[in-house]
């Protein structure tokens, strides 16, 4: 069985509050040339179609702006065996304490999502630190963007993405995470361009897992690499135990991208795993993390 540990959640809300003067997520969506989210409920009840066409058990449901994590909880509760409520959090944003909490107690969310660079924020600094409390005390994992970052979305309406990349450093992010040992921490993209210091964070930290999600196109600035040589390293420093497939879907009609589970496959299977090992890669870890 497969389980996604990242797919995007982009409902009606996320499309109003991303661009509020924009006319309303219908008028968003013609815009993009996407289907209409429509409510969280249909846009769930879709995603399980999507999900069972392609075999795929369980999947990571990301609210991907913050205030948002209602849409997601609304689709996890009409769907509690197959989505994990994922939601984006800025530590430096208004209410961001009370934010956080009604999103793990009244919306039950099992990972917090960080985006220092699109944010403005160290991942060492004291609103971080306050995240991982609050993971800590309710058994949530933490996410963490590092790296490179770009939003499709963003660029399609003409949004200004004026990110700070600096701030996505994977050594500081093992400095925080060492202090608060029983929270899972989830880099995706195996670091996105800052892979040597996420395998040496990784190295230090063994708390951090990757997640393999996207074309991972941040491999045309490491001179020479290739995704089978990124996976080569990674099981290196944190054997198949820490990895977690992902594909980095996220609309309609483009819908679950079988062409990134379709890559890894080939690239997995050429190496000397074992039955067990591969099966903890494509659901395993993931299984293990956020228990159904």
């Amino acid at each position: 069985m497969i389980n996604d540990a990242h797919c995007h959640f982009f409902s009606s809300r996320f499309l109003e509050l991303l661009a509020p003067e924009t006319g309303g997520a219908d008028a968003i969506a013609t815009r993009l040339q996407w289907d209409s989210p429509g409510t969280a409920t249909e846009l769930g009840d879709r995603w399980v179609t999507e999900l069972d066409r392609h075999g795929v058990g369980r999947a990571a449901l990301i609210a991907s702006i913050p205030g948002d994590a209602v849409s997601v909880a609304e689709a996890v509760a009409h769907h509690p065996h197959r989505f994990v409520g994922f939601f984006m959090h800025n530590p430096g944003g208004l209410d961001s304490d009370a934010t956080l909490d009604r999103a793990l107690t009244d919306y039950k969310m099992h990972a917090i999502c960080l985006f220092p660079a699109m944010h403005g924020y160290r991942l060492d600094d004291d609103g971080v630190e306050r995240v991982f409390r609050a993971a800590a005390a309710h058994g949530a994992a933490v996410f963490v963007h590092c790296g490179v970052l770009t939003v499709g979305v963003r660029k399609k309406l003409g949004l200004p993405s004026r990110f700070d990349l600096r701030l996505g450093d994977p050594l500081a992010l093992a400095r925080m995470a060492l202090g608060f040992p029983q929270v899972p921490v989830i880099v995706p993209h195996f670091g996105a361009g800052f892979f040597r210091e996420a395998l040496m964070a990784a190295d230090q930290c063994p708390t951090i897992h990757f997640d393999t999600s996207s074309s991972n196109s941040w491999i045309r600035f490491d001179g020479g690499q290739s995704l089978d040589g990124v996976f080569r390293s990674a099981l290196g420093v944190v054997g198949p135990s820490r990895l977690l497939f992902g594909t980095d879907s996220s609309f309609f009609p483009r819908g679950w991208q079988k062409g990134i589970y379709d890559e890894q496959q080939r690239i997995i299977s050429a190496f000397n795993l074992s039955f067990a090992d591969k099966a903890a890669i494509f659901g395993g870890n993931f299984d293990r993390l956020f228990p159904g």
